[in-house]
């Protein structure tokens, strides 16, 4: 035991761990459920979490926690985004949950109504579909509809997807691409097999939207992991600066606008204070990379890629008055206050694994490690009581709410002016404010509710729900309210091994309509090209016209010549047109007026940097 070389190691990580370092493993070794995000909502949406009061008004960039239920009202929709390129959408009268999440499975629950699953992509193993008489598999990417009325639930296959049908008498069967397999209840359950209908409009929407993420520019500067990159590039503009690299600037932000000012906190039941923005990009910005302000410009940095983004619930520094801390935590702290973290600063987790808790962290941070403006390393020894916050020096940066409102109600954060920053200290682990039932659903107003029958109705599911921590303090066991009873679920048999070798598919039902006809023969790129572009026919007749008069003139001698045919100009690439603005759409891309610039002396004040998304210019 008096050896020196076997002392020093143990007494060097007992001071690291005393001092607040982070654990010597990778950061991004450990996996954390990155939640299913709600990317869009057109109606009257409603939303349930379990534990709270009623079913409230949804809204977006809400992160979806196991256990969370969506409804629909009449002529409403709404998208969930649980990968890269992977959404769930449902259509009116539907009932969506999330069951589970880990880390190759995540499941959920149609209890009624009309469901899409539009996959690109599927990096999350394995998806989940529990419906009322049957449980689909999907472990293959593609494009799933699932249909749920009160006796029948129609499982259509498109885009060469594949899945498994397991039925509540334990049957296993095998679905093919561009099929329609149809589950009627019944003792036993019912399973046909039919040919998918041609796609309908519901269809041809699904697509839309989904190839919008496909042809994201912003992608481009984030990892394949992070959602949202397609709204980046609607509502702001991306630069490339010094020190930074490419940063994205938000459009129409006014003076004071600052980062985490404008939406609510949310408790969540794995993460817990979560922040939820309002606005329709306001997702990867608030649970990746950092903020920083360039010639009077907040900019989202996301730092060089990452090998595996980490979604954060939200990447502030919390604080508290320095002075009288002990007393402030006894009696009750006058208000919260927090800061958006700078390039490269860490995040104290108030979230996870009580080891990790309140302990620099850097997970899923691609560029240096920056503490009060000084790069440091995995083994630089931290004080977690002496770090200060770049960007609480700058004005209205730090923003405060009371504790008897936050994360209780929506409101709008005001900017700190009472004191200076450095009467602040970072809070150091979990907050002290705690979360109630209100908390669950941050104030939201009541929205509309399912009918109970859908709510209550079970369902067919390979594993039940793992029993969940209640999400507030002192809360009986079990608690739900009446209004939504507990679903209950339908486990089916284990296959047998024997029958687990053998590969069936369900039988094909009876024709009862006509056959259908087979889908029309892609056009030839010539007609698209001449449908697209009539001024380039009128071109080329002009041209066979000049050829005729050449031949005739050769035959009867001079004639006079003929006027130049037009010159056709390139066609323009032009920019959505900002509200508010009126857009010239003769003004070419290069010198097109940027996006976000403000007036000041009566003249247009430029982005810092240059642009990050110019194109070349191939041939015409």
């Amino acid at each position: 035991m008096n050896d020196p070389q076997r002392i020093w190691p143990v007494l060097l990580l007992f001071l690291l761990t005393l001092a607040g370092a982070a654990p010597a493993a990778d950061d991004d070794e450990a996996w954390a459920p990155t939640p299913p995000r709600l990317s869009f909502i057109d109606g009257e949406v409603s939303t349930w979490r379990p534990g709270a009061d009623e079913w409230v008004r949804a809204r977006p960039n809400l992160a979806l926690a196991e256990g969370d239920a969506l409804y629909t009202g009449k002529d409403s929709n709404f998208e969930v985004q649980f990968d890269s390129r992977s959404f769930a959408r449902a259509d009116e009268h539907t009932q969506l949950s999330l069951l589970q999440r880990e880390k190759h499975l995540i499941q959920f629950k149609v209890a009624s109504g009309r469901v899409s699953f539009d996959m690109r992509s599927l990096a999350e193993g394995a998806v989940e579909v529990s419906t009322p008489n049957a449980v689909f598999v999907i472990e293959h990417p593609g494009y799933y509809r699932v249909e749920v009325d009160s006796r029948d639930t129609h499982f259509i296959t498109r885009r060469g997807g594949e899945a498994t049908v397991i039925t509540a008498d334990g049957r296993s069967l095998d679905i093919y691409p561009s099929e329609d397999v149809v589950v009627t209840a019944g003792d036993p359950v019912k399973v046909a097999t039919y040919a998918a209908q041609a796609p309908d409009a519901w269809d041809r929407w699904n697509d839309a939207r989904s190839d919008r993420s496909g042809e994201s520019i912003s992608a481009r500067y984030l990892p394949p992991g992070v959602y949202g990159a397609e709204e980046l590039d609607h509502y702001g503009r991306w630069r490339v600066v010094p020190t930074y690299g490419a940063v994205w600037i938000p459009d129409g932000m006014g003076a004071t606008w600052t980062p985490y000012s404008t939406g609510y906190w949310v408790w969540d039941p794995y993460y817990a204070w979560t922040w939820i923005d309002d606005a329709p990009w306001g997702w990867a910005p608030f649970h990746y990379g950092r903020w920083v302000y360039i010639d009077g410009y907040w900019a989202w940095a996301p730092g060089p890629v990452a090998r595996r983004p980490l979604y954060s619930p939200a990447l502030v520094a919390f604080m508290i008055r320095d002075r009288d801390v002990s007393a402030r935590l006894s009696t009750g702290l006058p208000g919260v206050w927090w800061v958006a973290l700078s390039w490269g600063e860490p995040v104290l987790p108030w979230w996870g694994p009580p080891r990790y808790r309140g302990r620099p962290w850097w997970g899923g941070w691609g560029g240096p490690r920056i503490v009060n403006n000084a790069m440091v390393t995995q083994t630089t020894v931290i004080e977690v009581g002496d770090i200060r916050y770049h960007n609480a020096r700058l004005p209205r940066a730090i923003l405060t709410a009371p504790a008897d409102r936050f994360g209780r109600e929506r409101v709008r954060a005001t900017a700190e002016t009472r004191f200076r920053h450095t009467d602040f200290a970072p809070v150091r682990g979990e907050l002290p404010i705690k979360p109630s039932r209100a908390s669950l659903v941050g104030g939201a107003p009541k929205g509309v509710r399912p009918p109970r029958e859908i709510v209550s109705r079970p369902v067919v599911s390979t594993r039940p729900p793992r029993e969940r921590v209640q999400p507030w303090p002192d809360a009986p066991p079990g608690a739900y309210p009446p209004v939504v009873p507990a679903p209950r679920y339908k486990v089916p048999p284990a296959r047998r091994a024997e029958d687990a070798r053998i590969r069936q598919r369900p039988p094909f039902g009876a024709e009862t309509g006509p056959e259908r006809s087979p889908p029309p023969r892609s056009p030839r790129y010539e007609e698209i090209r001449k449908s697209a572009i009539p001024r380039a026919q009128a071109t080329v007749r002009g041209q066979s016209a000049i050829r005729e008069q050449g031949a005739a003139r050769r035959e009867v001698g001079p004639v006079p010549r003929p006027a130049p045919p037009a010159v056709v100009a390139p066609p323009v690439v032009s920019r959505p047109p900002v509200p508010g603005r009126v857009q010239d759409p003769r003004t070419r891309i290069e010198s097109a007026p940027l996006r976000g610039e403000a007036r000041q002396g009566g003249k247009e004040r430029p982005l810092p940097g240059q642009p990050a998304s110019r194109t070349y210019r191939a041939r015409p």
